[in-house]
């Protein structure tokens, strides 16, 4: 392979790994005003509720790998 082929695979880790640090950032610090607002201390995260959470997730992740999987039609 050559290296202008590898280099859009490095792009791409990259950019995926910002923008996933990045909502995580954004996620946990709209968890915790929340917590805060309703003045209860730490986030009470029950195992039903994350379970939802990360099935929410999964779909949301098989929707972006559906998005390198389409085919070119020219």
């Amino acid at each position: 392979m050559s290296e202008r082929q590898d280099n859009w695979k490095a792009k791409t880790l990259v950019v995926s790994t910002v923008l996933g640090a990045g909502f995580g950032l954004v996620t946990g610090y709209l968890l915790n005003r929340s917590a805060e607002e309703s003045g209860n201390g730490p986030p009470q995260v029950s195992t039903a509720d994350g379970i939802k959470a990360l099935v929410g997730i999964i779909g949301i992740v098989r929707g972006i790998v559906a998005l390198g999987s389409k085919e070119k039609k020219d």
